[in-house]
């Protein structure tokens, strides 16, 4: 990994070539990976386990708002919301998943140095401090009509599923579903009236095998066993043990202990216990309650 300037007002951005040991797993086994990375933020939250979000740029405000509240779902049970920094359905998730713990990660069809929309500069920024900012495109590169397909590969390469939340016929959140299918990874997507026209490209895809979903219970039970996939080759940071070895279900009882109270207690960090608690409840060892967790 080398480390290259933007100017004064960026800063600098890491470079992570395909070989570097940072170079995420997942995406180094699609047919086409990038050669090299451009990222800002934290090159390492592009190893851990993360969910795409991706719909309509023009979308409905049931739309949005289901999009944002998904988001903070995954990202309260650790796992990072990746989408494209678009206008619509990924402005919300972005936003969903900074409101959450475990942060969001952008792809670009630009440069790393060229924020578009030029609206997401604050965005972006956020997105920065809270996970990364990444892109296959040299500096200086400006917003090509023909990049932002190559764009979404990455969008689902880097995660082990992708959800999409809203979207019409065509549009380009179809061709992100269907690249992930190519990638084998999971496909899932909102149940939309047949009367809603935007929604139209999710009932397609339910049609075509993808995995419906009503709550984010939905997404985190079929993506638990996928976990490893996003770990495998990278460093571990969380305990992997079996449960009765976990530094946190021993701490918990049948009253609700809160997130804050458990990352005294354990001595993890926010993401070791996020991936551990996340981990916990999808064998169905915790559950979350208002006012943090409790042991099943």
């Amino acid at each position: 990994m080398r480390v290259i300037e933007l100017g004064p007002e960026l800063g600098t951005a890491h470079v992570i070539a395909i070989g570097d040991e940072l170079y995420p797993p997942l995406l180094r086994e699609i047919h086409d990976p990038p050669e090299a990375l451009y990222v800002r933020g934290d090159p390492e939250a592009l190893s851990r386990p993360m969910l795409a979000m991706v719909g309509s740029r023009r979308a409905s405000a049931a739309g949005l708002r289901l999009a944002r509240e998904l988001a903070r779902s995954l990202s309260d049970a650790g796992l990072q919301v990746c989408s494209g920094l678009a206008l619509g359905i990924d402005a919300a998730a972005h936003r969903g998943a900074l409101e959450g713990f475990a942060g969001t990660l952008a792809v670009m069809a630009t440069g790393i140095d060229d924020v578009y929309p030029r609206r997401h500069a604050a965005l972006a920024t956020d997105i920065i401090d809270n996970g990364c900012l990444v892109t296959e495109f040299t500096p200086g590169m400006p917003p090509l009509r023909e990049n932002f397909p190559r764009r979404n590969r990455i969008v689902s390469g880097l995660s082990v599923g992708v959800v999409v939340v809203e979207a019409a016929l065509p549009s380009g959140s179809l061709i992100t579903a269907r690249t992930a299918m190519e990638q084998n990874r999971e496909v899932f997507a909102l149940p939309w009236s047949p009367l809603h026209d935007r929604g139209a490209g999710c009932l397609h895809l339910l049609r075509d095998g993808a995995k419906m979903v009503q709550t984010v219970d939905d997404i985190l039970e079929e993506v638990g066993s996928l976990f490893s996939l996003a770990r495998h080759g990278a460093p571990e940071t969380a305990t992997a043990g079996p449960s009765d070895e976990s530094p946190v279900l021993g701490r918990l009882g049948f009253e609700a202990v809160a997130l804050d109270e458990l990352l005294q207690d354990s001595g993890l960090t926010t993401e070791q216990l996020l991936r551990e608690l996340s981990r916990l409840e999808i064998e169905g060892h915790v559950s979350r309650v208002p006012g943090g967790y409790i042991r099943c």
